[in-house]
């Protein structure tokens, strides 16, 4: 492990995991990575999250990692590779809890149609039901989300301690506070890479996130169904 991401999910994570793996941090370990086997990965990571289990484990062969589960655990793997920088992604508060009460937030608590899908895809779905019980209980943990009653102000503080913690706790020769915004020169500075040839990568913004979620709900719900009037039908 080579470079530890510790910002928040909804910093431009994807976008990071990208950008490393054309630098040569490859593989990156991403929320996207543990959704390519969600039975495995989800129970792998609810071990790691009551304590049997190490984060290390399941990043072993893994050239950097950036958004949850596995920057949740950027302290521990701090200390399991000392050698490794260190990443905080950020972004303003405002925009960060904008972006969450759409998405993430909003797959869990909201009242529009992303969350309403979803539901109806954990329905059908116990591996997805799995996966989001155990984002609920790290959002939970982390004091970032307590509940549905939580507010927009009382997430943008929590950030921002999230933030500050990291901060503190990571030394300075080891840390670099940066926003994908600020693009390639001060990364690659960090990383002592050289600037590639490129235009730094942008993915996932929040309505690709809604989409992807509609549609990966629609799928199973169509599989669901399509599965009960086989077994229908055989009887």
């Amino acid at each position: 492990m080579k470079v530890i991401g510790a910002g928040l999910p909804r910093t431009g994570t994807l976008s990071q995991k990208v950008a490393l793996e054309m630098l040569g941090f490859d593989p990156c370990y991403h929320m996207v990575t543990l959704w390519e086997d969600l039975e495995g990965e989800t129970r792998r990571w609810r071990q790691v999250l009551e304590g049997d289990l190490s984060a290390d484990e399941i990043l072993d062969g893994f050239d950097a990692i950036v958004d949850w589960p596995g920057s949740y655990h950027y302290r521990h793997l701090m200390e399991v590779y000392p050698e490794a920088k260190v990443l905080l992604s950020v972004r303003s508060s405002e925009a960060w809890v904008g972006s969450m009460r759409q998405t993430i937030w909003g797959l869990i608590y909201g009242d529009g149609l992303p969350r309403h899908m979803c539901d109806a895809w954990r329905s059908v779905d116990p591996l997805w039901d799995s996966y989001m019980e155990l984002m609920t209980e790290m959002w939970r943990r982390r004091g970032l989300i307590k509940d549905a009653e939580t507010t927009g102000a009382e997430m943008a503080a929590a950030m921002e301690r999230y933030n500050e913690e990291v901060i503190s706790t990571v030394p300075a020769d080891r840390l670099l506070v940066w926003s994908p915004r600020d693009g390639w020169e001060p990364l690659c500075a960090f990383l002592e890479v050289p600037v590639p040839d490129a235009e730094f990568p942008r993915v996932n913004d929040t309505q690709q996130f809604s989409d992807r979620i509609i549609d990966d709900a629609l799928d199973a719900v169509r599989q669901y169904r399509a599965e009960g009037e086989s077994v229908g039908a055989a009887s």
